[in-house]
Formats: structure tokens, sequence, C-alpha cells
């Protein structure tokens, strides 16, 4: 990425050397995310540019840097992509996505559309034989938000779930608010096409083409509304169907990146049920570890979530990116240099 607005071009860059306590990692699976998107748009801040960009990575270990000893060259790994200190008050205190001097891959720093990366061994997990490198480099961000905001919305076995967005991060959304113990999962969209897969994973399909989605909801739960509402849309008109669509209590948890405004009714809408409407970023280094296993047990399953692949193209990227933009982009593609 070279500038906001712009189509992201290819060039030629050395890989960093790993230094003390490093790991120079080459590329085997690279997700294109949404948020990928939105910062060539401009809509959140970057590091200094020109940067590589990509959070989704998985790979092999190539070359090992003085003094680690946690991996070894050929190792198989997925890449957590947010680079922490480990020993500011933040960080301290298990809460590292607001560590002082906290840098994301692809985002601040260079990340995954690339043929090699450098990061430092404590950020590289052990990725499974069994689990591809596309799965490993999709649990990265995707499954990991998904599961990051489920928890922040505090899910408990027996509660309803409603997913707004039934995209990457939705495909891992339903499964695992179904391993959590969720009884009821619905998958709220506009594009007909998604509501076989859906249904395949256990979830009731919201059709919201026609823009309501509450009165549905509630048809659908008769009357008890939804416990948990996750918002991976954005528009200020889901993110208030995810609060109006809530039970006494519920916990409408807003995920996805927007810079739109959201006006609400505290009284109907908020206090009249002790409704929350909680703020969820990214994911902790545990979760990953918990992913994993998740995966490993078969309570996960990320092929659904796969749709295409595609080479390291800036052309074939940028297309990408593109439809994300315009809504008609699949569930997730994933770069394989």
């Amino acid at each position: 990425m070279t500038g906001t607005g712009r189509p992201l071009e290819r060039q030629d860059v050395a890989p960093r050397e790993p230094g003390s306590g490093e790991l120079l990692v080459r590329v085997r699976a690279a997700g294109i995310c949404h948020s990928d998107a939105h910062y060539r748009s401009g809509l959140s801040p970057m590091g200094t540019l020109p940067i590589t960009l990509g959070h989704e990575i998985a790979g092999v270990v190539e070359r090992v840097g003085p003094g680690v000893r946690s991996h070894e060259i050929g190792d198989r790994v997925c890449l957590h992509y947010l680079v922490t200190c480990g020993e500011c008050v933040a960080c301290r205190r298990g809460l590292e996505t607001w560590c002082e001097r906290g840098a994301m891959l692809g985002h601040h720093v260079d990340g995954g559309f690339a043929e090699a990366i450098t990061v430092p061994a404590r950020n590289a997990l052990p990725l499974p034989e069994r689990i591809p490198f596309e799965h490993g480099a999709v649990l990265m961000c995707s499954s990991a938000t998904a599961l990051h905001a489920l928890r922040k919305g505090r899910l408990a076995s027996g509660e309803r779930v409603a997913i707004f967005g039934f995209g990457g991060l939705g495909v891992s959304a339903v499964q695992l608010a179904r391993a959590l113990g969720a009884a009821e999962v619905f998958a709220v969209d506009i594009r007909a096409e998604k509501f076989a897969l859906a249904g395949r994973l256990g979830a009731v399909a919201i059709d919201a083409s026609r823009g309501e989605t509450v009165a549905p909801l509630m048809e659908a739960t008769r009357g008890a509304g939804i416990d948990v509402a996750l918002d991976f849309v954005g528009t200020p008109a889901v993110m208030r169907q995810a609060v109006r669509c809530l039970a006494p209590r519920g916990r409408a948890v807003l995920v996805a990146l927007s810079d739109q405004k959201l006006e609400l009714d505290p009284y109907r809408e908020i206090l009249g049920r002790e409704a929350e409407l909680i703020g969820s970023n990214d994911h902790t280094l545990a979760e990953l570890s918990e992913l994993i296993a998740l995966v490993e047990r078969g309570a996960l399953e990320l092929s659904p979530a796969i749709t295409a692949t595609l080479p390291l193209d800036a052309g074939a990227i940028n297309g990408v990116l593109d439809a994300l933009e315009q809504g008609r982009a699949g569930v997730r593609t994933v770069v394989v240099p």
C-alpha cells in the first residue's frame, strides 16, 4: 500500500533478517480481511507508508534468530497479528490490545501479502499438521475476532445468538456459538446464496434484504428476543437492529469497523430492558490457542469459510478488496504465494 485510496502495488522488498528473539516465516497462506479494504480506503489510520498489508498469516519457519529456543526451521506456524512488548502496564494486566508499544502486522508494520515476513517468535503459534495453512491463516483474525466478540457478549449456555452479517466472521461465529452452548443461532444477511450454508452450520437464516430484521427475529424466538447480538456489518441501521432485537438484559456487541454515527432511544432501547452495548476489538493470544484446540476436536470447520484462493498478485488482491467494499465478495479469499 503506497497511499490511501490507491490500488496496492507489487514491489520487490528484501525480507528483514531475524534479530534476537525473532523468526523469518515463509508465508504459505494470507487471508484477505474486510479490514484490509478499510485500511486501503483510509477508514483506519495506517503506519508509515509504504506498507505491506495482510494480517491473517500462516507459514513455515525458514530462519531462526539468536536466542530463540521455542521454534525450529521447518515448523508450521500461524501468526498472532498483534506485536506487543510484554512489559508495559497493559501487557502485565493481560490487556495486550492496549500495549503502549503495540503494533499490528499489516496495519502498523509489514504484513503477510508477501513471500516472507519477520516476526517475534512469541507471535508464532504451532500449527498442527491436520490444519491446512489456509485454515490456520483465517483462524488468526476472522475466527479469533468472532470468539472474542462472543466472550465479550458473555454468551451463556442456553442463550440465543443473532449474527448480523454472515461473511468470513459469521461462518466462524455460528459454529463457535454452538460450541459455547447457544440454544439457537440466527444468521442475518441480505444475500440469499448464504442461507443454505447457514443452515448446514446449524443456524436459522433471517432474510434482511427488505431491511427489516427485528420483527422476524422476534417471531423466530417466539417473542423472547436475542440474548447476544453480534454486528459484523457496521452500518447505523444494522447496529440499531442489533440493539432493538435484544431480550431483557441482552447484549449487543459491535465488531465491524465503522465511522458512522449511531443514534439510539436510551429509554426504550437501552435502559428499559437493561440492555448493553459493547465494543469488541481484536482478540488475545490465549484465545488463539483455544481456537486451535476447537479445530482439532472438530468443533470448528473452516472449509466453508474459504470460497477462493489466489496467487500473490496485486491485481487479483485489489479485485477482492474492491468486491469487499462493494459487498459482493465471497466469504473469505486467501492468498497462497
